[in-house]
C-alpha cells in the first residue's frame, strides 16, 4: 500500500511541474523570434546567404569534385603506372559523364598492370627508370636496387628496342661500377 501512495504522490508531482513548464513556455513565446536580425539587417543577412547559396556554393561543389575526380590519376603517378595517360583519360571522361567511370579509373590506378609486364617486362612507367637512373648516378641506390635496375631495363631491351632515353639509361648503368655498395654520406652524396 505504501508503494502505491509513493508512486502515485511521484507520478501527480511529476504532471505538476510538466503544467508549470508548460505554463512558463506559453507566457515566453511572445517574446519568441524568428531571426535574430530584423528590418535592414534582416534583408542584409538574406542577401549575403542568397550570394552564398546561388555562387560560391556551385563554384565550391564543382571544384571539390573535380579534386575528386582526379585522385586516381593522382594515384597512379605516384605508384609510377605505365598507363597513367590512360586513367587521366578515364579520370576525364568522368567528369563528363556524372562520375560513372570514376570507380574504374580508381581500380585501374590501383591494379599491378602484369598484361603489361608480360609484354614489356616491366610493370613501371618510364619515369620510375629514369628517376631510379638519376638516384643511381646520383650514388643512392643500394646495390640490390641497381641490380634490379639493370635487370629490369635488360629484359625489355630483350623484348624489343628501348626509347632512346632508357637505352642511354641503360648504357649509364652499365658503366658504373658493379661492385660497390652505393649508400649515402652525410651530405647527400656517396
Amino acid at each position: 500500500m505504501r508503494r502505491r501512495a509513493r508512486s502515485s504522490e511521484s507520478a501527480s508531482s511529476i504532471r505538476a511541474a510538466r503544467a508549470a513548464a508548460g505554463l512558463a513556455l506559453a507566457l515566453f513565446a511572445s517574446l519568441a523570434r524568428a531571426s535574430l536580425f530584423s528590418g535592414e539587417a534582416l534583408d542584409k543577412a538574406a542577401d549575403i546567404v542568397a550570394i552564398v547559396v546561388l555562387i560560391v556554393v556551385p563554384i565550391v561543389v564543382i571544384v571539390v569534385f573535380w579534386l575528386i575526380h582526379v585522385l586516381p590519376e593522382r594515384f597512379a603517378e605516384k605508384r609510377h603506372h605505365p598507363q597513367t595517360a590512360a586513367i587521366q583519360t578515364l579520370c576525364l571522361l568522368s567528369l563528363f559523364f556524372g562520375g560513372l567511370l570514376w570507380p574504374i579509373a580508381w581500380l585501374w590506378a590501383f591494379t599491378k598492370p602484369i598484361g603489361y609486364r608480360m609484354a614489356y617486362g616491366t610493370d613501371k612507367a618510364e619515369t620510375y627508370h629514369e628517376e631510379m637512373g638519376e638516384r643511381a648516378k646520383a650514388g643512392t641506390l643500394l646495390e640490390g636496387e641497381l641490380d634490379h635496375l639493370r635487370s629490369e631495363l635488360d629484359t625489355m631491351a630483350a623484348r624489343g628496342p628501348l626509347s632512346p632515353k632508357l637505352q642511354r639509361l641503360r648504357e649509364d648503368l652499365a658503366a658504373l661500377p658493379a661492385g660497390e655498395d652505393a649508400k649515402p654520406a652525410a651530405g647527400g652524396r656517396a
